[in-house]
């Protein structure tokens, strides 16, 4: 049996976070210490491989220092 694909939102949001740690230079590693979060798991969030909870959702846009809702611009 094989893994449902990962809906196209989930890749969108990884994306919109992938795209805001280059526009403000940051690096990965401290996006995702400041997250408390493993820096594979915040790779797998960004290439929307993964799909992504709430929680840890407020965490990276708090990492990020943007709004919430800039993680789900073009959706």
């Amino acid at each position: 049996m094989r893994k449902k694909e990962v809906p196209e939102s989930v890749k969108i949001v990884g994306d919109n976070i992938r795209e805001i740690i280059k526009e403000k230079n940051l690096k990965v590693r401290h996006v995702a210490h400041e997250s408390d979060l493993d820096i594979e798991a915040l790779r797998r969030y960004m290439l929307g491989k993964q799909i992504m909870g709430i929680d840890k959702l407020i965490r990276i846009s708090t990492a990020l220092n943007v709004e919430i809702s800039e993680l789900f611009r073009k959706l």
